[in-house]
């Protein structure tokens, strides 16, 4: 896109400028002045940047759209039209995280969302050997389902999970208790009592469903557990970790995490 006529030489100078403060390590005043000053080098310079290069996916985020208004006030709308175009089609091939909305802005999509709390679960889950444990077999009784999608297999996934979430609320400050129903009572970070409950509720379910933690509640059971419950239950109860975690950063999960 940068070899037509209507694109000025020296763009590269100014996107260059830009996407120094994104680096991992930022060239002194001394080095950009160089490499800003010079049309060849900074195209070079900027051409070489990895992924290895870059701070953190939110400061890459800052870089897109200051780029947009870079090539819109030295190429034109024109131009900075067939960059977002390019923007929307990269970020749709490789990336769930992001939608581009005009002129130039990325927001976090919904998907992204759960798969960074995914993920930043499974990353704090590897801070502790017991967590990793728990996590570790909550992750191996999910591939199982592949070869084995029977309600036994579905209660076992279940119930690992619910064992996460009880490790993870009793390693909250001011926490004694070990089950899940009491933790709900002693952790403070409810917003309302409602949300306390239902997770409450919800380790009910598990203790009560024939199967699951215990003998159970025949009686209870209004119907087998099938899939659909686990991808229900699987996002819940993933959903309610962010109360069960004392260092849970919610800015690193919607946004990506600033180094």
């Amino acid at each position: 896109m940068f070899s037509t006529e209507a694109v000025p030489t020296d763009i590269f100078c100014e996107l260059y400028r830009e996407l120094a403060q994104v680096l991992r390590v930022t060239p002194t005043l001394e080095q950009l002045a160089d490499i800003v000053d010079n049309q060849d080098q900074s195209r070079e310079a900027f051409k070489a940047i990895t992924s290895e290069d870059l701070a953190s996916e939110r400061r890459l985020l800052i870089f897109f759209e200051e780029a947009h208004a870079i090539i819109s006030d030295l190429a034109g709308e024109a131009i900075a039209g067939l960059y977002v175009r390019l923007l929307v089609r990269f970020v749709e091939k490789f990336s769930l995280r992001y939608q581009v909305r005009e002129p130039c802005v990325l927001c976090p999509t919904l998907p992204g969302i759960f798969s960074a709390l995914a993920r930043d679960l499974q990353r704090a889950s590897e801070e502790d050997d017991h967590l990793y444990a728990l996590f570790r077999d909550f992750e191996n009784a999910l591939r199982d389902l592949r070869d084995d999608n029977s309600d036994g297999r579905i209660k076992t996934i279940i119930q690992k999970q619910v064992n996460v979430l009880e490790a993870f609320g009793a390693s909250c400050s001011g926490v004694r208790s070990s089950q899940l129903g009491a933790i709900c009572g002693e952790i403070k970070s409810w917003p309302h009592s409602a949300l306390r409950s239902s997770l409450s509720n919800l380790y009910g379910f598990a203790s009560d469903y024939p199967g699951i933690r215990h003998a159970g509640n025949p009686r209870a059971a209004l119907r087998p557990i099938e899939m659909k419950d686990l991808i229900a239950l699987s996002v819940v109860l993933a959903g309610f970790t962010p109360y069960l975690r004392d260092n849970f950063d919610p800015s690193a999960v919607y946004w990506g995490k600033d180094e």
